[in-house]
């Protein structure tokens, strides 16, 4: 285990603080990404105290229980208007950043005045797309394959309440 039920928990109210603090007063949209976004978000909106919207996309690189690929499949768009609309975004990783890049620009291409991001889990390497960053991580990971609290290992696991990692050559 890499972070247990207690790390990841301080880690989403300390992310809720800066959320509060940077977006209350603009009623946003808050969109999670599906599926991994889905039990990062349940646990972060619970601790927001001010007035939103709860939507969601799924956009994806994976297919079935596979590793990714750099081109996104849209399974959903979000189905509330974003025009002139403050969006917070919400997944469960930010490793390479084709999702993220995908998700932003697409906020910004339907119109929304200012766009976040929000990810439980960032992963450090150097394959990262350039200039994709989050506004709010809650934890960071070596380049391992993490799974647990939304993100899955072979399409399980996503519910465990901590965050794992596979030992070397387990994948």
């Amino acid at each position: 285990m890499l972070y247990g039920p207690e790390d990841v928990h301080q880690a989403l109210d300390r992310m809720a603080v800066g959320i509060e603090e940077e977006l209350s007063g603009t009623v946003p949209v808050i969109l999670c990404v599906l599926t991994g976004g889905i039990i990062p978000a349940g646990h972060l909106l619970t601790r927001l105290a001010f007035p939103l919207e709860i939507g969601y996309l799924h956009a994806s690189r994976y297919r079935g229980n596979t590793t990714g690929t750099d081109e996104i499949s849209w399974l959903c768009k979000s189905q509330i208007p974003l025009q002139n609309r403050t969006v917070l975004v919400i997944d469960d990783i930010l490793d390479e950043g084709h999702t993220l890049r995908a998700v932003t620009d697409y906020c910004g291409q339907e119109g929304a005045a200012r766009t976040y991001s929000c990810v439980l889990i960032e992963k450090l390497h150097d394959r990262r797309q350039p200039g994709v960053t989050a506004d709010f991580v809650g934890l960071q990971v070596e380049d391992k394959y993490v799974f647990g609290f939304g993100m899955d290992y072979k399409g399980y696991m996503r519910n465990l309440n901590g965050i794992y990692a596979l030992g070397p050559g387990h994948e």
